[in-house]
């Protein structure tokens, strides 16, 4: 008996220090800040509800409580009626506590900046083929690996073919027929001086643009004029000052027709291609100035947008703008990868900070207040994008002021007050509105 009645005091303890602790824990709960809690939502989907604490299941944050307290004390003068579906009202305390803060709609033009990556291209004005003009086999190469600069008239390999011999010896007999053709001092004029007779000039000028088309440049068809004397091999020598690109000979080897020997580029002035997006490009006219950056040496150096239309990328909603560079001691080399900054300059539009916009794609909106805490949503159309700034084409007017801060709360509490997210939460008497929500979802 002594144990029983022991044993049935230890657990008559036990169950009054559950219950006072249960007293005390509900007790501090009501009374912290005086709130009494309704539900608890997603903060990302308002429609999900819970009667408890907790992690939302789709996207892993802590559910939101929603407070009777600010149902009650965030009614405002004005009827809520009058506004579109979803405006809420949220009381100057509780836009506090969750961080909201409204700016106006600005409008003004501004200078904007485009930073995109560029490449150096060759000008393909500036690019030189040098090809053969008849068939052959070359001699020797000089100096020629790609990559090397190279002076204009520089020899870069020499060739042997019997169909220049043939050329070469009319042209000298041609100027041996023309009196003056070959002059001490070696100067000449066009074609060349002491011509008597137009058609001993006609004859040396075919002779000279034959030898051209086969290959001999005017400094060797001069050079033979002077020394009387038929060439042993056609020099192949550089047309431009420039880089050389490719080079496809080497000594002892046959070449056909038509045979590219090598590709030189003249890079005093080069090309950037830079991408960038479509909207963008309206704002961009020939002629424009841009900044290029050597991601390496830090180096800025000025270009300008080229009279050229930009090419559209097929599918990815860019094109490709040309500018000009002029390049000076040549530092920059084709294929090479170069920052570039486009200011461009916009014209006055209404804009909000990008904060503000809520964009899920199809439509995007924004929050504007109307004062007393109340806060309406409104369809915008937006324009361009730049920095933290957006254009607002249709929607809200300059001076109107829109939530730039925790938009994404007021969002959730406008969804969820709007009927297209669902019905509101039917609360039973007695009952927390989350219980109320399992029994009406278990009942079906």
């Amino acid at each position: 008996m002594r144990r029983t009645s022991l044993a049935i005091a230890v657990l008559a303890a036990v169950a009054a220090s559950y219950g006072l602790g249960r007293y005390n824990a509900h007790s501090q709960t009501g009374n912290k800040a005086g709130r009494h809690v309704l539900y608890y939502v997603d903060p990302m989907h308002p429609s999900y509800k819970s009667d408890k604490p907790g992690i939302a299941p789709d996207c892993g944050m802590p559910l939101v409580p929603v407070y009777a307290e600010d149902f009650g004390n965030a009614q405002p003068s004005s009827s809520l009626a009058e506004l579109p579906a979803g405006a809420v009202a949220i009381d100057a305390a509780t836009q506090q506590r969750m961080g909201i803060r409204v700016a106006p709609v600005e409008k003004d033009g501004a200078t904007r900046t485009i930073r995109v990556i560029g490449r150096i291209v060759p000008e393909d004005t500036r690019v030189y083929r040098i090809n053969s003009g008849l068939d052959g086999f070359i001699r020797e190469t000089y100096n020629d690996s790609v990559g090397l600069l190279v002076k204009k008239d520089q020899k870069l390999a020499s060739y042997y073919s019997p169909d220049v011999l043939s050329v070469a010896s009319g042209f000298l007999a041609a100027s041996e027929r023309v009196p003056g053709a070959v002059g001490t001092d070696g100067n000449r004029t066009m074609p060349f001086p002491g011509a008597v007779s137009k058609q001993g000039v006609s004859s040396l000028q075919g002779y000279t643009d034959r030898l051209r088309n086969l290959g001999m440049s005017d400094v060797q068809i001069k050079r033979m004029a002077d020394s009387r004397q038929l060439p042993e091999s056609i020099d192949i020598v550089a047309p431009t000052d420039g880089f050389i690109l490719s080079r496809n000979i080497s000594p002892g080897q046959h070449f056909d027709h038509g045979m590219e020997f090598y590709r030189i580029a003249d890079l005093s002035q080069v090309w950037v291609v830079a991408e960038i997006y479509e909207r963008d490009a309206p704002y961009l006219r020939p002629g424009g100035l841009a900044r290029i950056t050597l991601k390496d040496e830090g180096r800025q150096l000025p270009a300008r947008i080229t009279d050229s239309l930009p090419q559209s990328e097929a599918g990815r909603g860019t094109v490709k703008l040309r500018l000009e560079a002029d390049n000076p001691r040549f530092i920059f080399r084709p294929e090479m990868v170069v920052d570039v900054e486009l200011p461009i300059r916009l014209p006055p539009a209404a804009s909000v900070p990008l904060d503000a916009l809520i964009d899920s794609g199809a439509h995007a909106r924004v929050y504007v207040e109307h004062g007393e805490g109340i806060f309406e949503p409104r369809e915008v159309e937006t324009g361009w994008r730049f920095g933290e700034r957006v254009e607002i084409l249709r929607g809200v007017l300059p001076g109107e002021r829109v939530v730039v801060e925790a938009t994404f709360l007021v969002d959730s509490e406008s969804r969820l007050k709007t009927p297209a997210s669902g019905p509101a939460p039917v609360r039973a008497m007695g009952k927390p509105a989350g219980e109320t929500e399992h029994l009406r979802a278990a009942t079906q």
